[in-house]
């Protein structure tokens, strides 16, 4: 049987267009992996295709969700293998791409029993992280300083599910991982490439693509979802994001434009730093320096390499 073409890596590097090239070669259809890309309303400050790109290449997964909902691994999880067998009935290839981490984990690796939720307990969490993040952040050092030492102190969302998941289980999320049983069921046998870049031009994409977004209309995209968000009159977790976080203290004038923008460049920075080490410790078929290599051939070498990986 064939396996399932998947390419991860960091943020801003350049799995999108790569993903489309190799699309067009081989006759495919994308699965988003991203955690954010997932929402509506979001498309600048998650980076989410164009429209033009949407119509060149069918994406799934991208957009479909509202800002105030949550989605765990395990739905995520159920999601992609039911996108993948949709789109293999339909005569084409899925192509898997996105930069999360857990969600990838969560294909590879099944998710692990008892994940499940309490809203009471991550409401409670989430506001404890608003008072006072380095307090939550030193719990978790405490119950579990292996896991601590893959969630920065800034990613609320995975600070809190770890908590979570630990409140409700007591047991420390980085043993979960280690007994979670393979469900053969639910998990995907993948062939998968990992893109990764020069440090300095990464950081310099990073960089330009920011700009990009502020430039065109980042800020606007958050206004309006503070609107819906005090219209609705219910939290939004999506703002917690990178970036939405950042404009809607600019929006207070809490910090000034400048700041802004170079407050988001290094979270980006870190989050992309975050996602190489995650990466790195997943088992992968091919890593792939991106660095000044054309993305057109690159995509045709690896649809080359993946037709060859095909198992009869």
């Amino acid at each position: 049987m064939k396996k399932i073409l998947t390419i991860i890596g960091p943020t801003a590097i350049g799995k999108t267009e790569l993903g489309i090239r190799i699309a067009k070669d081989i006759n495919g259809q994308i699965i988003g992996l991203d955690s954010r890309q997932i929402y509506k309303k979001m498309p600048i400050g998650t980076a989410q295709p164009s429209k033009d790109e949407m119509m060149s290449i069918k994406h799934h997964l991208i957009g479909i969700k509202d800002p105030n909902e949550i989605v765990s691994a395990g739905k995520y999880s159920d999601m992609v293998l039911s996108k993948v067998k949709d789109v293999i009935d339909g005569g084409f290839t899925p192509i898997i791409i996105g930069g999360a981490g857990l969600y990838y984990r969560a294909i590879t690796r099944g998710i692990f029993d008892k994940s499940c939720s309490n809203s009471l307990i991550r409401s409670n969490l989430e506001k404890e992280y608003d008072d006072n993040p380095e307090f939550l952040y030193e719990k978790l050092k405490k119950i579990d300083p292996v896991y601590s030492k893959i969630v920065h102190i800034n990613n609320k969302k995975r600070l809190v599910r770890a908590l979570e998941i630990y409140q409700i289980s007591r047991i420390p999320p980085t043993k979960h991982f280690d007994n979670q049983k393979m469900n053969q069921s639910k998990k995907l046998d993948l062939f998968t490439v990992f893109l990764v870049l020069k440090r300095d031009d990464h950081r310099k994409i990073i960089k330009d693509r920011a700009l990009k977004m502020l430039d065109n209309g980042w800020i606007k995209e958050v206004e309006n979802l503070i609107a819906l968000k005090n219209k609705k009159n219910i939290p939004f977790p999506a703002l917690n994001s990178i970036g939405y976080k950042q404009i809607s203290d600019y929006l207070e004038g809490k910090i000034d434009k400048n700041e802004l923008f170079d407050i988001i460049v290094n979270k980006t920075w870190q989050y992309a730093r975050k996602q190489n080490q995650w990466f790195k410790k997943e088992c992968v078929n091919l890593t792939v320096d991106t660095t000044n290599l054309d993305l057109k051939e690159l995509g045709l070498h690896i649809s080359d390499i993946y037709r060859s990986s095909y198992i009869d």
